[in-house]
């Protein structure tokens, strides 16, 4: 029809129109994360120089962790990392209020206690994370057992008190009935099958 105006009909979203749409923002927020983690690295490289020296030094079994953990819970590294981060925040404590200067985090590296010390403290986080794990999962088996021992200990009484019906796995409702018809008297029918003389009308 002459002078009609055509409207345009909305695009469908479709996963791909989506996905190209939140394209742009995410790169963004990844964009600007990236620059915050820039400004924190050169800043601490500045300002900081021996503690990241001894950190980065100190944390290589961390690291290390990090990289042979293939869950997705990271549980390795996080155990090895919080003992490793033990032993290695007192010497960041002597470097911080000794003397926090390149030659003084140089020292600490080439000190054989230091680095026992740190490494030392990332062997007891791997014992940690191979030993207790075990541990918990036979304590946590035992205690399992105990309490299927009990509850069949509790079958027992039940299976006396009640009958084979609590064995068979009977419905709750099913007992009760069963209970109700045993309690309940019969009324017996007259003998004889006798019929009630009828009344006069």
């Amino acid at each position: 029809m002459p002078g009609e105006v055509l409207k345009e009909t909305p695009m469908a979203m479709t996963p791909q129109n989506t996905q190209m749409a939140h394209t742009p923002a995410s790169n963004r927020r990844r964009t600007t994360m990236v620059m915050w983690v820039s400004i924190i690295v050169v800043g601490f490289l500045i300002f900081a120089l021996p503690t990241v020296i001894v950190f980065s030094f100190g944390m290589l079994p961390s690291l290390a962790a990090y990289v042979a953990d293939r869950s997705k819970e990271k549980y390795a590294m996080f155990c090895v990392a919080s003992m490793n981060f033990c032993g290695v925040f007192p010497y960041l404590m002597d470097l911080w209020f000794d003397g926090h200067t390149i030659y003084a985090a140089t020292n600490i590296m080439a000190d054989v206690f230091a680095l026992v010390v740190m490494f030392g403290s990332a062997t007891v986080g791997w014992i940690i994370y191979s030993v207790v794990p075990p541990v918990i999962s036979s304590f946590l088996s035992v205690i399992a057992q105990q309490r299927v021992s009990a509850l069949r200990t509790q079958q027992k009484k039940l299976i006396e008190e009640w009958g084979e019906a609590v064995a068979n796995q009977a419905s709750p409702s099913s007992i009760a009935a069963a209970t109700a018809a045993q309690s309940t008297p019969v009324d017996h029918p007259p003998a004889g099958n006798a019929m009630p003389p009828e009344t006069a009308t």
